[in-house]
């Protein structure tokens, strides 16, 4: 009776200790006991929201259009490229520039099963909704590197370019760049390269 009491007791205790370490259901921003929306946000196929900021010229006026993805601790915020420029060169050099909070990050909801495709088509879908045309470059800081690599894996049909700013890769990856030296040039650290 005392080893029954004992099991009984360590299931409880096993149980409640599990419970315990769950994380909470993830507020939805929107929801009644969500954040309040700020941002602008579009509405993907499978029902998630993805927002978003643009910068820059207008997009009838612009000649470069391009999408920012932040690294790990960003947000849509945290554009590097045109923000930082004088709007003199802004509008001559005519760029404009959209950076979104990636599923998870921001007010941008979470992908259950978030995957590097996934991602990829994300940035296509954005890239529609916004009407940025049929191709447009792509420009990854830290961690955004992984979706410029996904989108040259999933939509290289759709990047004019696509850059690298200080991005997280290892470069000793067998076969790194190989693949793609042969079919496009592609330069990294601020150099936008056409295919």
């Amino acid at each position: 009776m005392y080893k029954e009491i004992t099991l009984l007791l360590l299931i409880g205790l096993v149980a409640w200790i599990y419970q315990a370490i769950q994380p909470p259901p993830p507020k939805i921003c929107g929801s009644p006991d969500g954040a309040p929306i700020t941002a602008n946000r579009i509405k993907l196929r499978d029902g998630r929201y993805l927002t978003y900021k643009e910068h820059g010229v207008g997009k009838e006026m612009a000649k470069h259009k391009l999408i920012f993805v932040h690294g790990f601790a960003s947000c849509r915020h945290n554009e590097a490229l045109v923000s930082q420029l004088s709007l003199e060169v802004v509008e001559e050099l005519g760029i404009y520039s959209v950076s979104f909070d990636r599923p998870g990050y921001g007010e941008s909801d979470h992908h259950p099963k978030q995957t590097l495709k996934i991602l990829a088509l994300d940035i296509q879908e954005l890239a529609d909704q916004l009407r940025l045309g049929s191709k447009f470059y792509l420009v990854g800081y830290s961690m955004g590197g992984h979706a410029v690599w996904s989108c040259l894996k999933y939509i290289p049909h759709r990047l004019a370019g696509a850059t690298l700013v200080a991005p997280v890769v290892n470069y000793w990856w067998p076969g790194f760049l190989q693949t793609y030296l042969k079919k496009h040039t592609i330069f990294s650290f601020l150099t936008i390269c056409h295919f």
